[in-house]
């Protein structure tokens, strides 16, 4: 998966991006971007502070980027970064600065959109005789029993998927906790924020949800590099890893995208019928506004996302109180 993904010939850095196969919010709608601008404004009040940080983790082709850039208000000066493996984009702000990791010690917002569905996993699954062993596979997506599943990865699975039907599936989720741990440690203080397909353990998936994506389709995940391979996330484990609340900041907690969104002023609400008489070209754009707002929070799709928010030395807890 980490070769598929990442390698030289990987699919994150084939020339059309991301962008090019799939649509996450960023691409679905604009009021995705103003939501998180608004979201950077609250960090910097909460800071104290008219200079922030905005760490754009995963940040393709810098989409997410361009749009708040161009959302927030005036008098808040922000040092963009872009966290990704593949070459920067002509033409991208020159104030973005393109790194492979996140920078240490800012304060301001670390945002992750769909950036921990594609931290490489190892895939598990019990046979017959209730051994639970790694999945292997090869170059072409054939797969075979491997050695048994043992050490971190056991206790892994123990705690938060635990598997007893023969034939049952489960991603190991160790690698995103531990990627999303180190992220929120590159904060001095600020907002650690990670939104993606999610899961708990009460509701976990009996064949996992390891699939790919190419040209707007799902696929089968073989990984050659020719198609996104990707696994939802179990946030609660990535909640758990950093769980102990700070004097100063607060512990991680989770919301559904349509509650954060909506907290964030997205509705999909549509506008008054007497607007249409009054003032048509006003009625059609709030028309059109609440209809992005509403895939954006529609229950079985993009609104069921996870929104794992982690405070590190602020007060944003009552954000989301």
């Amino acid at each position: 998966m980490e070769s598929a993904l990442y390698g030289p010939e990987g699919f994150y850095r084939r020339p059309e991006g991301p962008a090019g196969h799939f649509r996450t919010s960023v691409h679905a709608s604009p009021l995705f971007a103003s939501a998180v601008a608004r979201l950077l404004v609250a960090t910097a009040e909460a800071l104290d502070t008219d200079e922030i940080a905005l760490v754009d983790v995963g940040a393709g082709r810098g989409e997410l980027l361009t749009g708040v850039l161009a959302a927030v208000p005036e008098g808040l000066a922000v040092q963009p970064y872009a966290v990704e493996r593949a070459a920067r984009p002509p033409g991208l702000d020159p104030r973005v600065e393109w790194t492979d990791r996140p920078p240490a010690g800012v304060r301001g917002l670390l945002f992750a959109n769909e950036w921990l569905d594609n931290v490489p996993v190892d895939v598990a699954e019990t046979g017959p005789d209730g051994t639970v062993r790694y999945v292997l596979v090869g170059p072409d997506g054939t797969e075979r029993p491997g050695a048994p599943v043992d050490g971190p990865d056991a206790a892994w699975l123990a705690r938060w998927w635990p598997m007893t039907e023969p034939g049952a599936r489960a991603e190991i989720g160790r690698t995103r906790d531990e990627a999303w741990a180190a992220a929120v440690a590159t904060l001095d203080r600020g907002l650690a924020v990670a939104v993606d397909y999610a899961h708990v353990r009460g509701d976990r998936p009996l064949f996992g949800t390891l699939t790919g994506f190419r040209d707007g389709r799902e696929v089968r995940p073989v990984p050659d590099g020719g198609c996104d391979i990707t696994a939802h996330v179990a946030l609660d484990a990535c909640a758990a890893v950093d769980a102990l609340e700070s004097a100063s900041g607060g512990a991680a907690f989770v919301l559904s995208q349509r509650e954060a969104l909506h907290r964030l002023g997205v509705s999909g609400e549509r506008p008054p019928l007497s607007l249409a008489t009054t003032d048509p070209a006003s009625y059609v754009r709030a028309l059109a506004t609440a209809g992005q707002a509403a895939e954006l929070t529609a229950r079985g799709g993009l609104g069921d996302f996870g929104w794992l928010l982690r405070p590190v030395g602020t007060a944003l807890r009552d954000w989301a109180a």
